[in-house]
């Protein structure tokens, strides 16, 4: 008995000491995760030390000053008593309505935040304003488990060292408010160039929104986003009676006028699309208070020069109601942005100049077309000798009534052939050029080209070769870059060179060949239709705008949607490309442009030939896989030896004519082995008989002698 418990002791000795040595382990371990997390945390002490840190710098391609972020110039700091009730309740309101009952961290705020971003599309953050406070002057922006753990014993410590008043101060003056403004008076200041005391209520309320994103809700960079979230605050007000009903309308409706400096920064919409991205990717504390040097690749020359035509542009066309213009210049090979002009004027509030058009959907009526024809052309569905007949025709669509488009102005042209068709924009054959490809194969070609819009081809039907569905000018210039770089897609780059405070290099451009997404040769083709000025004599005249002296190949296209909504110019060369709008913010009807002559087109051709002037004059190279044969205008099939009219027509070596096709009434027969190709239906019309008659790209037939209203099978 006695042995029995000397051994169950030793037992229980041993399970003791074991239990010991594990519970010493996890203390070891605890105390070095602790160690680890206190032994670098910030001093929250320091929240109210005034320690504050340097600028960063944005700078064009040649090392010119577009924009200086002061941090700590921009910092005013303001008492709490000095900081209106509108403006605290504001922030309150959409940011922490139950700070002055939680202890740093509010459960239901997190939950409630949750449930709104998930099942009401409303974006609110579940972080106390304690948590923002600590996140952003003590805390760098990363999120990981070790941060968040910090923050959390922060809050803690926060909570305990000041008074709710002093944190809610500390927070009105340690908030990143967007670009150099930190803390609520620095953005009343920049904003509304107005003391923070002398706001209104809807001032107040769009400040109080800034917070939740200084990036996405920047009143500069995004206005609707920003008037967005200013409403959603106001409503949130609203909801917890901090404001009575008419209150809240009166101030949805005030109109904000929003203020900078217009000698503090250069090429406006460009910098705030870089700053966009440097935060993205570094954060907005880095950005700010980093100390950043950023070499951009805008050319601030050609910046200027594009700016001003497009200004003086404007201004002659207000008599045809037409009151913003846009343009977009890039280096086709690189992909480098050398120019972004976002309206006429970013400090024009009549027209809410700050709107970038340049990174804003807006539709692209005809200047679409190219991409469509380049599907044809790509998979052998047509060729430049292709024939389409430009008379009024009607598509079938499943379960819709038919769909009946018609040409610009009215006006149609017969006969003609693919490079007649893209050259002078006609609608009806770039439609049956549509219906061939199929929505589905051009959607699915366009993406791959850089139009990131179209997702979805349900969504779309024929129209979307007219323009029917909206884009970005940033994806057009990439679309257009693959014809002029020769097939390859290149992303758009507007960041060169990137150093922190010390000189050392965060990033630095490489050029990478893009993917092939076009073969050569259908960009090649396209490339020379649209640089034909005979191929557009038809409707826009020999000697257009479209054409720039001294260098005969430059590509071009416009688009003026039917409702006369946006007017486009976008033209490229073996270097650049350069895309061109006018219209009007709010979508408002022009009172009238004309494609090629008036509009967009002007302004295209003087940057273009000012981007040209000091080049050599370049062509577009001839791949190997481009053939050039004679082919009958009527058939573009090999021209027989006598009976029809021909010209030299450009295909690709796959997909070269083999037929030498003779035009004898109602039938087409191979002259090489005297078969018939294809034989027209009998038609009843008397007046059809012994008329010539021509196949388009469709199988359908087309009587050619014949008056209008009877020319179709």
């Amino acid at each position: 008995m006695t042995l029995k418990k000397n051994k169950s002791k030793k037992k229980s000795l041993r399970q003791t000491k074991r239990k010991k040595i594990i519970l010493l382990g996890i203390a070891i371990i605890l105390g070095f995760l602790v160690y680890s997390l206190l032994k670098d945390i910030p001093n929250p002490k320091k929240l109210s030390s005034g320690e504050y840190s340097e600028s960063s710098q944005i700078m064009d391609r040649n090392g010119k000053m577009l924009y200086e972020i002061y941090v700590d110039k921009n910092r005013t700091s303001v008492g709490l008593a000095q900081i209106p009730d509108k403006v605290i309740k504001a922030t309150l309101a959409i940011e922490d309505s139950n700070f002055y009952k939680h202890a740093g961290f509010d459960i239901r705020g997190i939950v409630r935040g949750l449930f709104r971003t998930v099942f009401q599309g409303r974006l609110q953050g579940g972080s106390t304003l304690t948590q923002q406070l600590v996140k952003n002057a003590l805390l760098t922006p990363e999120r990981t488990w070790e941060r968040k753990i910090k923050e959390a014993i922060l809050t803690v410590a926060t909570e305990a060292l000041y008074s709710k008043d002093q944190i809610l101060e500390m927070y009105f003056n340690q908030t990143p408010y967007g670009g150099t403004m930190w803390g609520v008076e620095s953005a009343a200041k920049g904003i509304f160039s107005k003391d923070v005391k002398d706001l209104s209520l809807g001032e107040a309320a769009l400040i109080a929104g800034l917070p939740g994103s200084p990036t996405r809700y920047s009143p500069f960079a995004h206005p609707d986003a920003a008037k967005n979230r200013q409403e959603m605050v106001l409503k949130r007000m609203e909801e917890l009676k901090y404001i009575s009903p008419e209150e809240y309308e009166n101030a949805k409706n005030e109109k904000l006028d929003y203020n900078l400096n217009r000698n503090s920064i250069l090429a406006p919409h460009f910098v705030f699309y870089v700053r966009e991205k440097l935060i993205e990717k570094y954060g907005i504390q880095k950005v700010t208070e980093g100390g950043l040097k950023v070499w951009t690749s805008l050319d601030l020359d050609i910046q200027n020069y594009a700016q001003e035509q497009v200004a003086d542009e404007i201004e002659k066309l207000k008599k045809q109601r037409v009151s913003n213009g846009a343009a977009l210049i890039t280096d086709s090979k690189s992909g480098q942005i050398l120019a972004m002009v976002g309206s006429k004027d970013y400090f024009d509030t009549e027209i809410d100049g700050k709107y970038n058009v340049t990174t804003a959907l807006r539709q692209p009526g005809s200047s679409i077309k190219p991409l469509n024809y380049a599907v044809g052309i790509e998979t052998g569905k047509a060729t430049a000798a292709s024939i389409f007949d430009d008379n009024p025709t009607c598509f079938k669509v499943e379960n819709q009534k038919q769909y009946c488009p018609t040409n610009y102005g009215g006006a149609y042209h017969g006969v003609q052939t693919l490079r007649n068709s893209l050259g002078n924009s006609l609608n009806i054959p770039a439609v049956k050029m549509l219906s061939l490809n199929t929505v589905q194969t051009f959607v699915a070609s366009a993406s791959a080209m850089g139009i990131s819009t179209f997702k979805n081809s349900s969504d779309y039907g024929l129209s979307l070769t007219l323009g029917g569905g909206e884009v970005y000018m940033t994806d057009m210039a990439t679309a257009f870059g693959v014809f002029s770089n020769m097939g390859i897609k290149q992303d758009l780059v507007s960041i060169l060179k990137v150093t922190d405070k010390t000189g050392q290099v965060l990033e630095e451009y490489k050029y990478v060949p893009g993917e092939r997404v076009l073969s050569s040769e259908t960009a090649y083709i396209i490339a020379n239709i649209l640089s034909d000025d005979g191929a557009r004599s038809m409707v826009f005249g020999r000697g257009s705008m479209l054409n720039i002296k001294k260098h005969p190949e430059v590509a071009v296209k416009t688009g003026t949607t039917n409702d006369l909504r946006d007017n486009w110019t976008i033209g490229f060369t073996p270097e650049v490309v350069v895309a061109v709008w006018v219209g009007n913010n709010d979508n408002s009807r022009m009172g009238g442009v004309t494609s090629g002559t008036t509009g967009a087109s002007p302004i295209w051709n003087r940057i273009m030939t000012k981007v040209l002037e000091n080049r050599a004059v370049k062509t577009f190279t001839k791949p190997d896989g481009i053939l050039t044969m004679s082919v009958c205008n009527l058939t573009g099939q090999l021209a027989p030896e006598e009976g029809c009219e021909s010209h030299n027509e450009l295909f690709k070596k796959e997909y070269v004519p083999t037929l030498r096709i003779s035009l004898q009434n109602n039938i087409l027969i191979d002259k090489t082995t005297n078969k018939i190709v294809a034989e027209g239906e009998d038609n009843p019309n008397a007046e059809w008989q012994n008329k010539q008659s021509v196949v388009d790209i469709t199988g359908k037939w087309v009587c050619l002698d014949c008056p209008k209203d009877e020319s179709n099978n």
